[in-house]
């Protein structure tokens, strides 16, 4: 399928004007969106918690999470965000289903999915 990437805008719930437009790599195995420490930091986003994670070296790891809005085609929602390593730009599935979006691997783009009420 190879790699998508897209371009996001994430903020700062709390301060929407705390806000920078990120390059992230869709991966459907992560189940939230991941970004680096540094720049949740800068933005001012908070920790709400801990979790822990398994990587696919099988190492587990705990990290800190946070809560962000986040901006992919022109959907705007708030999401889970992990405290990450430095470059790590990761959608997460999660976001990806509370944006309504799903991945089209025979187009390698994002596109909107069908969303069901109950």
């Amino acid at each position: 399928m190879g790699y998508i990437r897209v371009k996001a805008r994430v903020w700062n719930v709390g301060n929407p004007l705390a806000s920078r437009e990120v390059e992230l790599l869709t991966d459907t195995g992560a189940v939230y969106t991941v970004l680096p420490s540094s720049l949740l930091k800068e933005l001012g986003v908070e920790p709400v918690g801990r979790r822990r994670f398994r990587l696919a070296n099988n190492q587990v790891v705990e990290r800190d999470v946070g809560v962000v809005g986040i901006e992919v085609k022109g959907i705007r929602v708030h999401t889970v965000a992990i405290f990450g390593d430095e470059g790590v730009y990761l959608l997460g599935v999660v976001t990806l289903k509370e944006l309504g979006l799903e991945v089209d691997p025979v187009k390698g783009e994002l596109r909107p999915m069908e969303l069901l009420l109950m």
